[in-house]
């Protein structure tokens, strides 16, 4: 029921990408992103059925499928290639990721590419088994893709951290869909540097210190601005004396 365009208007469904792990490896996920004409991008679990366009024509029915792990195990023909990628971070390092590809077909989901990948200088059996159902994407723009998805896990853990996105004491649905949408306004703004925030500022922690210390900063010269007019002193002590007999 998720609609798009409540969020960000008019689009290309073509240009959608659904990135996500293999805990979202699941044939209804990805008959409903199809469905609204969406690509998706899927880390596969171990177990999720894959056959090959080859054997679909060759082999009985009965015989076609198997685990995408035994799937590559058996297809040693499909050789290995290396993909060379940057890493995020300020020294510019590369990164050697060694990946099998070919098309094929996911067991009640349809035609996709699949790709079988590992880091070059740890094929330490940490393999990821990747599904994408725009049969135009390349080995090396599937492993780019999914690389990139790792921003929001980052993203999750900054809003979990400093915005109290699980701090969640509502009882209703709706309730609940509001405290994710102010979390999220919340983030947003944190990162469309307010007034008065040092450019170089990066994190939301220390973000929200320096928006902290700019608004004290402000009530400050606020209080000197007061104090600086004519009879100014005798109204603060006023402002300050109802202050505290309200308390």
């Amino acid at each position: 029921m998720l609609d798009l365009e409540d969020s960000i208007g008019s689009y290309d469904r073509r240009e959608v990408l659904v990135l996500a792990d293999s805990g979202y490896d699941d044939k209804k996920i990805e008959h409903a992103i199809a469905d609204k004409g969406w690509n998706f991008l899927i880390a596969l679990s171990k177990t999720r059925s894959v056959k090959s366009e080859a054997l679909a024509l060759t082999t009985p029915q009965s015989r076609q499928w198997c685990h995408i792990d035994t799937f590559f195990r058996r297809h040693r023909r499909l050789k290995w290639s290396t993909i060379r990628l940057a890493t995020s971070g300020n020294k510019r390092q590369r990164m050697d990721v060694r990946v099998r590809h070919t098309s094929g077909y996911l067991r009640s989901v349809g035609k996709v590419e699949l790709v079988c990948s590992e880091m070059r200088n740890r094929p330490d059996g940490r393999r990821k088994y990747l599904a994408c159902n725009d049969l135009r994407a390349t080995a090396r723009q599937i492993v780019t893709g999914y690389r990139m998805r790792w921003a929001v896990e980052l993203f999750h853990k900054s809003v979990k951290q400093h915005l109290g996105f699980e701090d969640v004491a509502t009882h209703g649905f709706d309730a609940v869909m509001s405290h994710v949408h102010w979390v999220y306004c919340a983030y947003i703004l944190l990162h469309m540097s307010p007034p008065g925030l040092s450019p170089g500022v990066h994190s939301i922690g220390d973000k929200q210190r320096a928006l902290q210390q700019s608004l004290a900063d402000k009530e400050k010269r606020q209080i000197l601005q007061k104090l600086t007019q004519i009879g100014g002193v005798q109204r603060y002590k006023d402002e300050l004396r109802q202050a505290l007999a309200g308390a």
